[in-house]
């Protein structure tokens, strides 16, 4: 056996990110920078009412200046698609979606209303200035708290939503209890903001035909989407997204600079590249706000008797969206009595979306919330409360998980956060001038598999070319799949090339939800195993084969060679397998979905990521300034293919929670309905001066149940249970318990 080549990656190690290099050079592109000849470049007009209608749009200023080639509006847009359904993609929720520039409506504010095209982007910007809209004001509400009053559970459930299911007689538990709690919490409307704003290249091939370069986390979505909105036979739309700088969920529907590019591309029959602005992002997609009623009860043991959660989230009037955010509490804890039920309201905004681990992020942390208040009212002491009521099975569905490793995440979790010197009382942990809190709470998400299908090429020369149309939305795809097939077959993850983002290659679902590890992976493994299959029958064909009586079993693939497992010195390289068979290359595709062999128990299991999250935080007595010091997140998340990119997904995750602790929400006036903190001077996310030490442990989760690959998905599971920590350690901190988040200084020095 040659070793003086590189060895083959395997699952299990940190393999550096195979695209960083492309990345940190400046040669990885993104939606606004493929070079494309005879460029148009476009700039949208918002409105500036949030409902009402269009009776004038003034553009004869516009259309003066040198460089403008067309102002596009409901009034001359081309010809589109009028039913509903051309425009529910795949993950739209019931109702009917936005159409921009279809007719004199307006339904919220910052609603495109004009797109001006010319020949560069300052003209553009500058034409749209000069563009006067004429509006009937209607009545509007974007008070949140206002629209309670309108709440409603629509008969039409989106697909990704999971009513939950009510067990034992709640009533009585509570009368009966030794201890109870009661409160409200309430998260803010946060809105998303990747560092690459979405943006839309149209490149028109000529004969109605396009190649598509946006920022989607579904290239095959976007592509179905603008075929049935615009008429386009699907195979004459290309659409690709290589690289995306960052979507967290922003993505997963086309928004509307898709739209309007295609559109003014088909009009103008030209090249056409859109950007929205940074304002402009605040007018899509965005985690809705929420309401939560929590009321827990437990018996003199601090053993949970009853349980009752109540959420309400924002939608639009146009779309009913819904997430499922009562659900997390009672499947998390052993609890014989429990009921929840779940509400949304209507403002006049845009449609919410989903934003990393939607429902869970919101429903789990704030019910997290409340079992720290029950603990302390109980007076056990935070983690050993939720050891107490600790679940075995998922206790709303009475199913047993296909794996659950919570108590192993809580005990390696709180050793290393050293839990076990935190003193009960608030208050009662200083650094100076500084109160010290300590914080725990559970993280909980689901893991999910998707039908899914990959093809691989293997070449004479050991090269490997594998495709799929999956996306890679910053969480590290290109070298896990490598990763894999290098595992696989034994070839160095430097002869494998990565083919992705593009809606020619073979299905894939959207990037989200945390299934893109498990179901993209689990393709490439079948696909390369399937390859795998043929190499071993041409090897037995080379002459005096030393494989000829070997069975597939006897085998294993490594350093671009066949080797009998039993000795490795009878061995045939790939090189002299296919010329014994006359190939210049050995071509396999498999497709994978949650029916596939080895699979079925999963469907009577529930399947789930845990993680048990230790905050510290530092509180300025005077001041009110929280620091978080410390952070340590136990994951439990089934197998883990690549710990390096794992950790970065966690680490990210973390940051975003302590962003929903401490800082992101967005203001609204509501006398304009619109959002006025809507730049990044003013939304504020976390800074590096924000973010301090982050641990990050890997429970051993083996789970030959949940997916093909025991592959469970780390892109959600950091995010969830991390404000409920910050919130829980900032009580411990101060006594003050703070039910509405982020918690600012303004709050805690009430």
């Amino acid at each position: 056996m040659n070793t003086h080549v590189n060895p083959p990656a395997r699952i299990g190690e940190p393999l550096s990110r195979v695209d960083g290099r492309l990345k940190v050079t400046g040669h990885a592109r993104y939606a606004a920078e493929h070079p494309v000849a005879d460029l148009l470049y476009g700039w949208v007009v918002s409105s500036s009412i949030a409902k009402g209608r269009i009776t004038a749009i003034h553009e004869d200023a516009a259309r003066a200046v040198a460089g403008v080639v067309e102002i596009i509006t409901h009034k001359n847009r081309p010809d589109l698609a009028k039913a509903d359904s051309a425009y529910q993609e795949q993950v739209a929720p019931p109702g009917k979606p936005f159409r921009a520039l279809y007719d004199d409506e307006v339904q919220y504010s910052l609603q495109p209303v004009a797109l001006v095209v010319a020949q560069d982007l300052e003209t553009a910007r500058y034409a749209a200035s000069l563009i006067k809209v004429d509006y009937e004001a209607a009545k509007h509400n974007t008070d949140f708290r206002i629209a309670q009053g309108e709440r409603f559970m629509p008969r039409r459930k989106r697909a990704a939503y999971q009513p939950p299911k009510n067990r034992g007689d709640v009533d009585t538990a509570f009368a009966e209890a030794a201890h109870q709690i009661a409160g409200t919490y309430h998260l803010a409307t946060h809105v998303h903001n990747p560092m690459e704003m979405h943006a839309t290249t149209v490149v028109w091939e000529g004969d109605e035909r396009i190649t598509v370069y946006d920022k989607t986390q579904g290239s095959q979505n976007t592509q179905t989407y603008l075929a049935n909105v615009f008429g386009f036979k699907k195979e004459n739309i290309r659409v690709l997204n290589p690289f995306v700088g960052g979507a967290f969920g922003s993505g997963l529907r086309p928004q509307y600079q898709a739209y309007l590019a295609t559109m003014a591309a088909k009009m103008l029959e030209r090249s056409v590249r859109l950007v929205m602005t940074r304002p402009q992002m605040f007018s899509h997609v965005h985690r809705p706000e929420a309401l939560q009623a929590v009321s827990l009860a437990t018996d003199s043991q601090g053993h949970l008797t009853g349980m009752r959660t109540e959420a309400t989230t924002a939608t639009s009037r146009f779309e009913n969206y819904m997430e499922t955010v009562v659900n997390w509490g009672l499947m998390a804890y052993a609890c014989p009595n429990a009921e929840a039920d779940y509400t949304i309201a209507p403002v006049d905004s845009y449609t919410p979306g989903d934003m990393r681990a939607p429902g869970a992020a919101t429903g789990m942390t704030l019910f997290e919330i409340a079992m720290d208040e029950m603990a302390y009212e109980a007076n056990v002491d935070p983690l050993e409360f939720r050891l107490i009521n600790y679940s075995e099975k998922d206790a709303m569905h009475d199913t047993p998980y296909t794996s659950k490793a919570l108590k192993e995440a809580y005990a390696e979790g709180a050793a290393k956060f050293g839990w076990d010197s935190r003193s009960m009382a608030p208050r009662s942990m200083r650094d100076g001038s500084e109160l010290v809190g300590w914080g725990v709470a559970t993280g909980m998400w689901d893991a999910m598999f998707q039908k899914t299908s990959a093809r691989a090429r293997l070449s004479a020369n050991g090269d490997l070319l594998l495709e799929t149309a999956a996306s890679d939305i910053g969480t590290g795809t290109y070298t896990i799949l490598a990763q894999i097939a290098s595992d696989t077959l034994g070839i160095p993850v430097e002869q494998i090339s990565v083919k992705i983002g593009d809606s020619d290659l073979p299905m894939s679902p959207i990037e989200g939800g945390s299934w893109t590890a498990a179901s993209a992976g689990a393709a490439v493994e079948a696909t390369c195993q399937s390859l795998g299959k043929k190499l071993f029958e041409a090897a037995q064909k080379v002459k005096n084969s030393p494989l000829a009586d070997a069975k597939i079993d006897d085998v294993r693939f490594d350093y671009g060679r066949l080797l009998s497992k039993t000795d490795p010195d009878k061995s045939v390289s790939y090189g002299e397998a296919m010329a014994a068979a006359g190939e210049v290359s050995i071509e396999a595709e498999e497709t994978v979905s949650s029916g596939i062999s080895g699979m079925i128990s999963q469907m009577r299991k529930s399947r789930n990521t845990h993680s048990a999250v230790f905050a510290e935080v530092k509180v300025d007595e005077e001041l009110g300034v929280v620091r978080v010091t410390r952070v340590v997140c136990a994951v439990a998340a089934g197998r883990i293919i690549n710990p390096k990119t794992a950790r970065s997904q966690i680490l990210g995750g973390v940051v975003m929670g302590i962003g929903m602790g401490l800082h992101e929400e967005t203001f609204v006036d509501h006398r304009l309905g619109r959002i006025m903190n809507h730049d990044l001077a003013e939304y504020h996310v976390p800074a590096n001066a924000d973010i301090h030490d982050i641990e990050v442990i890997f429970v051993d989760e083996p789970d030959p149940e949940v997916t093909p690959m025991g592959v469970k998905g780390v892109g959600e599971i950091g995010i969830v249970g991390t404000a409920a920590a910050v919130a829980n350690a900032i009580f411990h901190a101060t006594g003050k318990r703070l039910r509405d988040l982020p918690i600012t200084i303004d709050k805690i020095l009430e």
